[in-house]
């Protein structure tokens, strides 16, 4: 074979290579495309679906609770945030408060408000606008408080506005801790979608609440009336069964409150009462639900709350009306009063609504069998009866509790 078929021959070798590599490339380039292309329509599958399980709650449930817990479970399963919120706006003070929260730390900022316009979410509120911030540190808008009460690292935050007409009903906040991944600006577009679609629900559901307050609110104390908290213990029941948290109730009632009316009058008596139910709705937290169950007694209803803080709940509330120096402006005040407690927790201590109340209210019974002015949980199995050196009976969270005749 001479030089010039040799040379011909190498040539043709080379340029087949060449085509055969451009074949090979063009092929990934083919396979990547289909990939990125099938993960995209994943995506958008995957968030249709979402909207129509928002879509459905808007349509098929009132309760906001009901509400606000499909949005996020939702949520969490399109775009997993590490953390995440949902805070409703006071329409009085314009504060914001969290109506829901998921992640480490999270039950620690439920009893937490928000000045307006502080922290990221804040400043979304105030200017009906969404902010990704790929790094907190770097934002001066970010509230640093928040991760100290929680004792978690935030990194990044995707907070949106939930809108209904131009009026910012709250927000929705995704937090991604030191170690997680960014959001992007196909996160923003997707939870800006749903929070179009959840503004609506909310709306709904809190304009329905407002009509059902009006048959379900006490005169004397503003808190709700024992009918409101036998369908909402009901409720909260079956929420509780179905994302396996726990629920609490805390039952109680005014030591010697009879001596009031007795001495002061059923007026002065009435006063008490009113300011009791001021004081609760000062102390509990948004999520709770505060009941004057009738006469001198109280309900105090603890969603995804457990026995250990319940029982920290309520001697907080035990505390406060023991150093409350109530009727101050009365010419015979101020005057002093204690409460008796007791704690019941589904489903550590009862399967339906009835029986939880009756757990919490026997506990309750056992510390006026004593000194009063105590909180007691109810136990696991059936309560034993208190003797005069029984320690069972906490008050202050540790002085035993004696004996003593009188209701």
């Amino acid at each position: 074979m001479g030089p010039c078929a040799r040379s011909t021959t190498s040539a043709s070798g080379v340029g087949l290579r060449k085509l055969q590599s451009e074949a090979s490339g063009h092929d990934t380039l083919g396979e990547m495309q289909a990939r990125d292309l099938l993960r995209e329509l994943k995506r958008t599958v995957d968030e249709l679906a979402v909207l129509n399980e928002i879509g459905k709650a808007l349509t098929s449930s009132l309760d906001v609770g009901e509400v606000m817990h499909v949005i996020l479970a939702k949520v969490s399963e399109l775009l997993r945030p590490r953390n995440w919120s949902l805070l409703l706006r006071d329409p009085q003070s314009g504060e914001l408060y969290f109506k829901a929260a998921v992640g480490a730390g999270s039950d620690m900022l439920l009893h937490l408000r928000l000045r307006k316009a502080e922290g990221i979410a804040g400043w979304v509120a105030e200017n009906n606008k969404p902010l990704l911030v790929p790094d907190v540190h770097a934002d001066p808008r970010f509230a640093a408080r928040f991760d100290k009460t929680s004792r978690f690292q935030t990194k990044a935050i995707l907070c949106v506005p939930l809108a209904f007409k131009g009026r910012v009903l709250g927000v929705i906040e995704l937090v991604n801790g030191q170690g997680d991944g960014p959001f992007g600006e196909e996160d923003l577009r997707i939870l800006s979608t749903v929070a179009e679609f959840s503004a609506i629900a909310i709306e709904n559901a809190q304009n329905f609440q407002k009509v059902q307050e009006l048959t379900v609110l006490d005169d004397h104390t503003g808190l709700f009336n024992s009918r409101h908290l036998r369908r909402t213990l009901e409720q909260e029941i079956v929420r509780a069964t179905r994302f396996g948290h726990p629920v609490s109730l805390v039952f109680f009632d005014l030591d010697r409150f009879k001596l009031v009316n007795d001495t002061h009058g059923h007026q002065a008596g009435s006063r008490v009462l009113a300011e009791v139910g001021r004081l609760l709705l000062g102390t509990l937290r948004s999520t709770d639900v505060p009941v004057r169950y009738g006469g001198d007694e109280f309900v105090l209803l603890l969603p995804e709350t457990s026995k250990d803080q319940a029982v920290e709940a309520a001697d907080r509330i035990r505390a406060e009306i023991a150093s409350t120096s109530f009727l101050r402006e009365d010419s015979f005040g101020p005057i002093r009063i204690t409460a008796s407690l007791g704690v019941a927790t589904f489903p550590d201590d009862a399967h339906s609504p009835e029986a939880l109340i009756s757990r919490a209210d026997a506990a309750m019974y056992l510390v006026k069998q004593g000194r009063r002015d105590g909180v007691l949980a109810a136990p696991p199995t059936t309560l034993p009866p208190v003797g005069p050196t029984e320690p069972s009976v906490a008050r202050n969270g540790t002085s035993p509790v004696g004996v003593s005749s009188e209701p």
